[in-house]
């Protein structure tokens, strides 16, 4: 029997009341072309990110994975460095359930810690499932990362210095992403930032149980999403650690790892036992799990006052990792 599911913390209970006005828990197959024309998704094309002009803002078309078209990337360069030479580069990727969004979804979490720590921010465009489902989105965020560390100077970036971080399904993207550089071969980043990470494809752990019908992202959004990616394999025996990275069995000689996820989330369990099984691989990883969170509090909640300690944890480790 699934128990009780935790109490959310009272100050972002009172945030998600409202909330609920505009995001509902769960969503089909059928709702997703309403979600990508809604006004959330119209107004990101009119934010400042330059950030009253503390960035220069370029979209920049790229090379695609082989045989499949180009893609965009959005690039954000301080226009008053804190110093000479190169600076870090932090590639995003952003979140959306696999189903929605583009790269100025979520960009403005990277775009504080950049202003903080002076950095470039990438910011990476993926097609989406179902119509492209995968490898389509992963293997777009590895030509994105490919190009960004091949042209990082270009780019008034340090190739060494490079960051992957992303939420959600961004967070999922971003530890496929780490897994496919490690097996490829591919460039070496310095860390991978993984928050509230969409993980695992089976949508089965107590967390998912305890959640249901609860929060902004619960377990029927979950198997939505994880349906338009993967179709009929979903849950199955055969799933890619590249789709899923909970289904890795392999997460030795991985980049240093930060994660943190809600207490009051779907995706708390899966987030948890992935960073227990770095630990188990030798590996490095800081993990939080916000008491009372629910998914993506932070960002949708940005002046409670436990979203203002996330958004601490998160820059404080980045100085740190950049610090060494």
């Amino acid at each position: 029997m699934t128990s009780a599911p935790p109490p959310f913390d009272p100050e972002l209970a009172a945030a998600l009341e409202l909330i609920r006005e505009m995001i509902s828990p769960g969503f089909t197959l059928d709702d997703i072309d309403t979600l990508r024309q809604s006004e959330g998704i119209r107004l990101l094309a009119e934010l400042d990110l330059t950030l009253d002009g503390a960035f220069e803002v370029e979209d920049r078309a790229v090379p695609g994975p082989a045989g499949a078209p180009g893609i965009s990337l959005l690039i954000c360069r301080p226009t008053a460095p804190p110093a000479p030479g190169p600076l870090p580069v932090i590639y995003h990727v952003h979140g959306g359930g696999m189903v929605i969004g583009n790269n100025r979804v979520g960009v403005d979490v990277p775009l504080a810690w950049a202003r903080e720590l002076g950095a470039v921010v990438v910011s990476v465009e993926y097609r989406l499932a179902p119509e492209h489902p995968h490898p389509a989105p992963v293997e777009d965020v590895y030509a994105g990362l490919l190009w960004t560390a091949e042209h990082a100077q270009d780019i008034g970036g340090d190739p060494e210095r490079i960051v992957i971080a992303g939420a959600s399904a961004g967070g999922g993207l971003t530890a496929a992403l780490a897994l496919l550089l490690r097996d490829r071969q591919g460039p070496s980043v310095i860390g991978q930032m993984l928050m509230c990470p969409m993980l695992d494809d089976r949508n089965d752990t107590p967390s998912s149980h305890q959640m249901k019908g609860l929060g902004v992202w619960d377990r029927t959004a979950n198997e939505t999403g994880w349906t338009a990616l993967l179709g009929e394999t979903r849950g199955g025996p055969d799933v890619s650690p590249y789709a899923a990275p909970a289904r890795a069995t392999d997460l030795t000689n991985l980049p240093p790892a930060f994660l943190d996820v809600g207490s009051a989330e779907t995706f708390r369990d899966e987030t948890v036992a992935y960073a227990s099984r770095i630990w188990q691989s030798g590996g490095f990883a800081e993990l939080h799990v916000w008491p009372g969170g629910f998914h993506g509090f932070d960002g949708l909640a940005p002046q409670a006052a436990l979203s203002r300690s996330a958004r601490t944890a998160h820059l404080d480790w980045l100085r740190r990792l950049l610090a060494r």
